[in-house]
């Protein structure tokens, strides 16, 4: 078990309202999703299908989601590194963790694939893309640009590009490479923040 899926169960089994939930099954519930999600699309997702993936029941699944779209966005989120990043007096090495953490949950099993399966819904199911990017998309910009707010960025870099280039970086050097090289967080802080003197 990984550090992630331990503080998600531990967050979640704090939840006292009504029934009480079972952590493992929250969690049973989610990488059941994303092991569906990635085999057949989200189009083909199906609540009994997970339920039976998960060992549960489709009201169990409904007690946690109420649409088939708010599953596959907690699913999704679920693939995120779900520690807090470690607060410290250098933003630069705080830019560099964070896009470490980015980086670890695109590289998860089924992370680049279900970008995809996102976007390719986009026309279909815009309430996924919407979900999508309330719960990912913008908490991860919301902490990329309250350490920025902290560093020098370079002459006539404004944060909001800053972090559009961060994150579109990945992607751009993952299609046209397969990865990145190890050292892309460096590279990126590097290029992005005025030079130490």
């Amino acid at each position: 078990m990984n550090n992630d899926t331990e503080q998600y169960r531990n967050k979640n089994s704090q939840r006292k309202r009504g029934r009480p939930r079972s952590p493992e099954h929250d969690v049973a519930i989610l990488e059941a999703a994303l092991r569906l999600m990635q085999r057949d699309g989200y189009a083909r997702l199906s609540m009994d299908v997970v339920a039976a993936e998960a060992g549960t029941t489709k009201a169990a699944i409904y007690r946690r989601h109420a649409s088939k779209a708010e599953l596959a966005t907690a699913a999704l989120a679920f693939l995120r590194d779900q520690r807090p990043p470690p607060a410290t007096d250098d933003a630069r090495a705080d830019l560099v963790e964070e896009l470490r953490r980015f980086r670890r949950g695109v590289e998860r099993p089924h992370g680049m694939a279900m970008l995809g399966t996102v976007l390719a819904e986009e026309s279909h199911v815009p309430e996924l893309v919407a979900a999508f990017r309330r719960d990912v998309v913008l908490p991860r910009r919301q902490r990329l640009r309250e350490i920025l707010s902290r560093a020098t960025l370079r002459e006539g870099l404004d944060p909001e590009t800053a972090i559009s280039m961060a994150v579109g970086s990945y992607y751009a050097e993952y299609l046209a490479t397969g990865r990145p090289g190890k050292d892309w967080s460096e590279r990126l802080a590097a290029t992005l923040l005025t030079p130490r003197e």
